[in-house]
This record gives C-alpha cells, sequence and structure tokens, in this order.
C-alpha cells in the first residue's frame, strides 16, 4: 500500500509534458510486448525484440517504415493488433483515453485536461472534451467509410470478400493515422493505374494530416451554415490549410518538373499527374506510394526528403516540424525583407513568441537530421541520399524509404526509434521536457547589439 501512495506522489510531482512522454513510452513498451506474442505470428515466424520495438515505434509513431515484412511475419491477430497500435498512434494516447474515460462515465478532471492539451498541441483548456470527442467520431468515421469503399472495390483485385475487406479497412485505417503501413509488401504500387483508389487514399491522407482542429472547425462550419448562424474560422485553420494547399499544389509540380526528362518522359498526362500528387500528398506524413521511389532522380529525393522534414498540420497524425512553423518561417523572411517588424495575416498579428518558437523548433530540427545523418552515415552502409531520406523520412513519421530501413544495424534501429518518438511527441514537447519548471528572472543586465548575418 505504502508503495502504491509512494507512486501517486510521484506522478503527481511530475509535469504535465513528462507524464505524456511516459504515456507514449509505456504505450511502445505495452505495444512491442503484444508484437511478441507468439499467436501475433506465422507460423514457424520468430521475432526478435528490437524489431518488435522498432515496428512498435513506428506504428505509435504511425510512421510506416519497417525492418520486417508484415505479410511474412503477421497472423491475422496480429494484424488485428497492429491496427490497435495505429489508432493509438494516430489519434493520440490522450484523444484515444479521453474517449475511454467518457464511455465509462469517468470524470475528466483538470489534469486530464492538460495531458489532452499538450497532446493536441493546444494552447488552452477550453472544451478539451469536446474536441477530443469530436475527433474520434470524424475520425473513425472516415476510417469506416474508406475501409468499405475500399473493401468493396478490392473485391475485383482479391478472391474472396473477406480478404478485400481486411486490405480495404487496413489500407484505410494506415492511411487516416498517416502510418504508411502495408499488408502486401508493395505499398500501393497494384494500384499505380487506379485513380478510384489513389483518389479515395489521397483523401483519407489529408484528413490524417490537415490537422484535428481543421477537421472539428470544418464540422462546426457545416453545423453553423445549416443552422443558419454566422461561422468565423480561427488563424490556425486559415494558416494551415493555405500552407497545407500550396505546398501540396507546388510539390505536386516540383516532383514533375525534377522528373520530367527521366520517369515522366514516356507517361500519359493522367499517369504523370496522378504519380505527382499522390507523393506530394503522402509526403505530409503518410509514406504510402504507387512506385518505386529509387526510380525518381537524386534531386527528386532530396526534394522529397525537404516535403517529409516539413510534414503535416499540427495537432494531426504527422510528424516533421509542421506546415506553420514553416508558413511562419518564411512569412518572417519576406516581412523583415520589406523593412516590417510585425507579421500580419488574414487580418490578424502573430504573436512574436510564435515567430521565435518556429525558428527554435526549425533550428533544433534541422540539427537533429544533420547529427543523425552524419552519425548514420558512419555506421550503415547506404548512400549518403539513402541516409538523408531515411532520417528525413523518420523525423517526419513519413514511412517512404530507398530499401536502408532493412539494412539498419541494431544502432541505426534505435536512432531511427528515437527520431520517430521525436518526430512524433514534436520538438516542442522535447524541448519543454529538457526546459522544466524555469525561474522568474529577478534582474536583466544592459542590452548590447551584436553584429549578425
Amino acid at each position: 500500500m505504502d508503495t502504491i501512495k509512494k507512486i501517486q506522489l510521484k506522478t503527481k510531482e511530475l509535469s504535465t509534458i513528462q507524464l505524456i512522454v511516459i504515456f507514449y513510452l509505456s504505450a511502445l513498451i505495452v505495444s512491442t510486448l503484444l508484437l511478441k506474442i507468439p499467436l501475433a505470428h506465422r507460423e514457424n515466424v520468430s521475432l526478435s525484440f528490437i524489431d518488435a520495438m522498432f515496428t512498435s515505434a513506428s506504428a505509435i509513431s504511425v510512421t510506416g517504415l519497417s525492418v520486417i515484412s508484415l505479410k511474412e511475419t503477421f497472423s491475422n491477430f496480429g494484424i488485428f493488433l497492429l491496427c490497435l497500435i495505429l489508432q493509438l498512434g494516430g489519434l493520440g494516447v490522450m484523444s484515444l483515453s479521453t474517449f475511454l474515460w467518457i464511455m465509462l462515465g469517468k470524470k475528466v478532471g483538470l489534469k486530464e485536461r492538460q495531458l489532452i492539451m499538450i497532446d493536441q498541441n493546444q494552447s488552452n483548456l477550453a472544451g478539451l472534451v469536446q474536441l477530443a470527442k469530436r475527433i474520434f467520431i470524424i475520425f473513425v468515421s472516415f476510417e469506416l467509410i474508406g475501409g468499405l469503399i475500399l473493401g468493396f472495390w478490392f473485391k475485383s483485385y482479391y478472391g474472396s470478400t473477406l480478404t478485400a475487406f481486411k486490405h480495404g479497412f487496413f489500407a484505410s485505417i494506415s492511411a487516416t493515422t498517416n502510418a504508411g503501413f502495408d499488408i502486401t509488401d508493395e505499398s500501393l504500387s497494384p494500384f499505380s493505374h487506379d485513380y478510384f483508389v489513389q483518389t479515395v487514399i489521397i483523401i483519407l491522407m489529408i484528413v490524417g494530416a490537415i490537422g484535428f482542429p481543421v477537421m472539428v472547425e470544418i464540422y462546426e462550419f457545416f453545423l453553423s451554415t445549416k443552422q443558419k448562424k454566422k461561422f468565423h474560422f480561427t488563424l490556425f485553420t486559415k494558416l494551415t490549410t493555405l500552407t497545407f494547399v500550396i505546398l501540396t499544389v507546388v510539390g505536386a509540380l516540383f516532383i514533375f518538373l525534377l522528373d520530367s526528362h527521366h520517369f515522366f518522359a514516356n507517361k500519359a498526362w493522367h499517369e504523370s499527374f496522378f504519380y505527382s500528387l499522390f507523393h506530394s500528398a503522402t509526403t505530409k506524413s503518410a509514406g504510402l506510394t504507387t512506385m518505386d521511389i529509387n526510380d525518381f532522380t537524386p534531386s527528386n529525393q532530396l526534394f522529397l526528403s525537404i516535403l517529409m522534414f516539413i510534414g503535416g498540420s499540427p495537432s494531426s497524425a504527422s510528424g516533421g516540424i509542421r506546415t506553420t512553423t514553416f508558413a511562419i518561417v518564411i512569412l518572417s523572411i519576406i516581412f523583415y525583407a520589406q523593412g516590417k517588424s510585425s507579421i500580419k495575416i488574414f487580418r490578424r498579428e502573430l504573436h512574436n513568441e510564435d515567430v521565435l518558437k518556429s525558428f527554435i523548433v526549425l533550428t533544433t530540427a534541422a540539427f537533429l537530421c544533420l547529427c543523425s545523418i552524419i552519425v548514420l552515415s558512419i555506421t550503415e552502409h547506404g548512400t549518403l541520399i539513402e541516409v538523408i531520406f531515411e532520417v528525413s523520412s523518420a523525423f517526419g513519421t513519413n514511412g517512404l524509404s530507398m530499401g536502408l530501413t532493412s539494412e539498419l544495424t541494431t544502432f541505426g534501429k534505435i536512432l531511427i526509434i528515437s527520431l520517430m518518438f521525436i518526430g512524433r511527441v514534436g520538438i516542442v514537447t522535447c524541448l519543454l521536457i529538457l526546459r522544466g519548471k524555469g525561474s522568474k528572472e529577478k534582474f536583466n543586465y544592459p542590452k548590447e547589439k551584436v553584429t549578425i548575418g
């Protein structure tokens, strides 16, 4: 009894940020043990602890990088467990926990609300329980509808109805959670000319990557339209949606231009369009592909690495530095070049703290990825572009790979696991752990100018 009281006291002493990290680490350990269950494997197949941990970390962070063949390793029960882990990673530990608390009739207290706020990257406690409920309903609804549509469509690809729906629902969950896992060992290559499947997958990937608050606001907008009430989108929704659309369109254009004389040279316009658009959308975090990434030129592979490094929107199933960080950094450069001291957009002015935070996130992420690239270029046997691609994919919780994942050393696997974890939890959360509670400054020194640039 004394031990339980001590644990409770220790838990109360932990900060909200530390608890979130502990929850994700606990989820990683439990998921690893679940995937180690013999019932989860095919006959005569064994899974090492490091490979189980890598798969669990990839699922919890909804990355999709895999050092094993899911098709040849896991039984139907194992695939079911993997789907549950993907839900946990896609929705976030606290959003899923909140929904379960509500279902069980438990009260969601202040501490739980603080955990939801950090997990969903929100700035205040208002309406968090309602947000978590709507996120769950919207997210699962898209997964179910996507699974049913793909299940019926896949009946022409697979022999039995059961197999078709199994692949349909797994593909839907994988796309919506932005996990990028597949149980075919071919990703979406068999559907490289099936534009209906690609369109459904693109929509599901966008749902997972554009940001949960954005989806909730769109839902509220349609509700207010029915009730004939005025509705105003927040600056976050306007900025992140605009940035998301621009990155997707510009990304697709550059993907086509960089390979116009190579991969796309003999392709019809509709083939080029869907290859470009799909891979621009998938770099936000999904990691599903309709082709072999090695068929692209090195310049295109580097460009895809940049898109993966940026990732999707905040408060989504994606990783990376996030779209708003990228947008604020670009806006800061533009406004500074114009001689302006503040950033104004959509008739609103950005907080200086948000601008500073964006540059800190970008700098820290760039330094982290650069160090990882240097280390992996020494410990692994891949080319430099393969290492850059792998690091960007892990940090952006993407899952695209040029083939290096299956050849990683144990050290390489641990480093990639760390990058996937940081990419999912977020740079800001990780920095807040290091910062601690901090203390108020009691005095200031005289300020002095320093030459920069």
